[in-house]
């Protein structure tokens, strides 16, 4: 029987995964992720840390709450779980986004962008209590992401065409990346070593590749359709992107390290937001029911359910009535996905076993809500982006 065996260097972490093969020979996947990232235990499945018995110590007092941010109300509201009840709200900045977990999983982030204004910033949440601390001054925070190696907070400037990288906890600023063809960046994931990220440019129907090692954007993808991306992830063995595009009615594969489309999956019209399973064998997709920023309530929107390994949709399941869901994330068990109803004003929790909504009224235009605590060591940022 074969063993994964672990070396440290001052360089890199290696994990090396045996695994045993036909007519008695050897093969090996060796990850070299980047200093100060944490291993990749599986990698075939760098989800494998996110399941549902892998909490963190780091989160076991942590309040079990969903916190929804309701972007033209300026406020966000907070759910319990498990009584589906609205529990709490507060003021935040202005416009707020979303609301993002941390690296170290010890702060929850509001980031309020001021869209068209000048006054952006971000807003501490101790999930210990549930409440939020003193807002921070931060210029267009649309969205935000962290380094691998949680050494920098990356604050999407959306409308400055540019990533700010600042201190992950004191939001001071570190250095900047600029991104002169990527109008409208807004999502991204992360390569299984940590050396590049690749973000989504709504406006501009490109994709942008960054190095987060050379510090610089080595290359923008056109895609080949469609032209309104957004939400990425990457595939569980970290070889494929999928890509959501709204008016592509459903998911780009990208091949990460060559840069270059190499399928597409239709899912519904309005792909938006994309979460795999605690297991890591499927991806959700919530399609919005419409191919624009703003859009009417009671649209087609809809879940799609792919299979990682077949690449093919098992599953679509309609939001009763018609609706708008929009970024969430799974409960921390995988037995219900939470999303917001972009133009319902509402937050829908659906069953994963059988595709039932339950909705919750909240208040007006919610949008990246966080289902937390989720389970892994790390978060890479957005709504809950685990490793």
């Amino acid at each position: 029987m074969h063993y994964g065996k672990i070396s440290f260097t001052a360089a890199m972490v290696t994990i090396v995964l045996w695994l045993p093969m036909s007519h008695g020979a050897d093969a090996a996947r060796s990850i070299q992720t980047v200093p100060g990232m944490p291993a990749v235990i599986d990698p075939n499945n760098l989800y494998s840390e996110t399941r549902s018995d892998k909490l963190s110590p780091v989160v076991a007092k942590h309040l079990n709450r969903v916190y929804v941010p309701n972007r033209s109300s300026n406020d966000v509201w907070v759910i319990d779980p498990e009584t589906l009840k609205v529990v709490d709200k507060f003021k935040v900045g202005v416009h707020p986004q979303h609301v993002v977990p941390s690296w170290d999983l010890k702060t929850l982030w509001v980031n309020n962008n001021a869209e068209g204004r000048t006054d952006g910033s971000v807003t501490p949440i101790d999930p210990l209590t549930g409440k939020p601390g003193k807002t921070i001054p931060v210029d267009d925070p649309y969205n935000m992401y962290f380094t691998p190696n949680g050494d920098a907070a990356i604050i999407v400037a959306e409308a400055r065409k540019r990533l700010d990288f600042r201190d992950p906890h004191t939001m001071a600023m570190k250095y900047s990346i600029d991104t002169p063809e990527c109008r409208g960046i807004n999502h991204a994931d992360f390569s299984i070593d940590g050396r590049y990220v690749i973000f989504t440019c709504e406006y501009d129907k490109t994709l942008a590749k960054i190095d987060l090692v050379e510090k610089k954007v080595v290359g923008y993808l056109k895609l080949s359709k469609g032209g309104m991306p957004q939400d990425v992830r990457s595939a569980p063995d970290g070889k494929a992107f999928y890509v959501a595009d709204m008016k592509a009615e459903g998911v780009f594969i990208i091949d990460g390290d060559k840069f270059a489309e190499i399928g597409h999956i239709k899912t519904g019209l309005g792909a938006h937001g994309l979460y795999p399973s605690r297991d890591g064998t499927k991806l959700y997709v919530a399609n919005r029911g419409v191919a624009r920023v703003y859009g009417p309530p009671k649209g087609k929107g809809s879940i799609s359910v792919i299979d990682f390994a077949t690449r093919k949709v098992e599953a679509t399941w309609p939001i009763p009535g018609g609706g708008s869901p929009d970024m969430g994330n799974v409960s921390i068990d995988g037995k219900q996905l939470w999303l917001s109803g972009r133009y319902d004003n509402s937050v829908y929790v659906i069953d994963t076993s059988s595709g039932k909504v339950k909705s919750i009224p909240v208040k007006t235009e919610p949008h990246g809500l966080t289902v937390w605590p989720q389970p892994g060591r790390y978060s890479l940022g957005h709504t809950g982006n685990l490793r």
